[in-house]
Parts: structure tokens; sequence; C-alpha cells
């Protein structure tokens, strides 16, 4: 198990972040923080999210820290140099695997059936995004991409929340699974950082009731 993998698999849980404006960063990761999750994928779906990325590297650096829906080659640069640990992709794109690979940043391709995942792999990656999790098969999907591939580690994204999250993360291919109910944009623009810490802390409860699940 390398680093990355084995620091989401003690976490079990990725907020997925949108932030708008940038100056809500240093308070969302205080948030997280209190609610037992110092990670964040910070998703490059607005404007602010370089610079997020560059106040939480500076101001938060215990924050295990990523980049997340990167589309292109240039945004992999724009995330490595704003100081991002981990590039998170939604589909799979040899271009933009590759523009991690040489800047020696760990990234977690986007996939949902047999194909991609070989190609992915063949790549090198072996920790996947299963993405739209639950709408690419969810659980049962995932279940059976375990036999023919006993390699591939999954982080499920899309779809998943207090209702499914124990179902998903004991599948023993699960490291851990990405959401956003716990940092839903309505809260960031409220500034209910109390509220985003007791759903982080929920969430964590949860994770923590499941036993980690064997190798397969």
């Amino acid at each position: 198990m390398d680093q990355l993998e084995e620091r989401l698999a003690a976490l079990r849980i990725v907020p997925v972040v949108a932030l708008e404006n940038a100056d809500d960063a240093l308070p969302l990761c205080d948030a997280l923080k209190a609610g037992g999750l110092p990670v964040a994928e910070v998703t490059f779906r607005t404007d602010a999210a370089p610079e997020v990325l560059s106040r939480i590297k500076r101001e938060r650096p215990d924050m295990l820290l990523g980049a997340g829906t990167i589309l292109t080659s240039d945004q992999v640069v724009q995330a490595a140099d704003a100081g991002a640990s981990f590039i998170v992709t939604p589909g799979f794109n040899p271009k933009v695997v590759n523009a991690a690979l040489n800047r020696r940043i760990p990234i977690i391709p986007g996939v949902n059936n047999p194909s991609q995942i070989e190609m992915a792999m063949d790549y090198g990656p072996q920790l996947l995004k299963f993405f739209p999790a639950e709408a690419s098969g969810g659980q049962a999907m995932l279940k059976s991409l375990s036999g023919p591939y006993r390699d591939a580690r999954f982080v499920p994204t899309g779809g998943i929340g207090p209702r499914n999250l124990a179902e998903y993360l004991s599948l023993t291919n699960v490291v851990a699974c990405g959401g956003s109910w716990m940092v839903a944009a309505e809260l960031i623009a409220d500034k209910d950082f109390e509220t985003i810490t007791e759903l982080t802390r929920q969430a964590i409860e949860t994770a923590c009731a499941i036993p980690q699940p064997l190798e397969p």
C-alpha cells in the first residue's frame, strides 16, 4: 500500500469541496479538522480553486490536500504549483495521467467500467476513483469488480451520503469514500461551519463503526 492510499484508508472519507470564495478556505479546513477529517479534495469547478489550494497549503500545512475535477494537463500544473498533494479526475484521460506522473504527483483517475480500469492500471495507478458511483452500479458493481481486479482499490464518489456510506466502506476494495454532504454549498454560503463540523463528526462516527475490511 503506498503512502497516499494508506493515509486515505486511515481517514476513510474525503470531503469534496467547491469554494467560490477563497476566504472560506481556512474556516472550512478548521471545521473539517474539528470534526476529525484533516483532508479535503478541492475541486477545479470554480475559478477560486488555485488560490484555495495555495492558502490551505500555506496556512494549514497539516491538511491532506487534493485537487479534484482535474480535466487538463494545464490544471495538473496549476494544482501542483498551488500545493496539492494528489490529483483526482472524474474520468480517465491519458494526457492528464501522464502530466501528473511527469510532475511526480499521485493521481487517482476516474473510472466506472472494466475497460477504463484496465487502461488506468496500465499507466500505473491502482487506486482509482469510481465515479459516478451510484449511477454506475454502486456497491453491486464494485463487488463484481473485486473478482477480476484484485489489485484495484477504489474511492467511490457520487451519490454517497449518510444513508449508504457504511455499505460502501464495508467493501474490501474500497479505501475511502468521497462526498460533499458535510460541505454542502449552502452551508458554506451561510458560513455555517459549526454544522459542517457536526456533520463531519457524524460521518466519522459512521466510518469508525465499520471494521476495516480485510484484504480480499
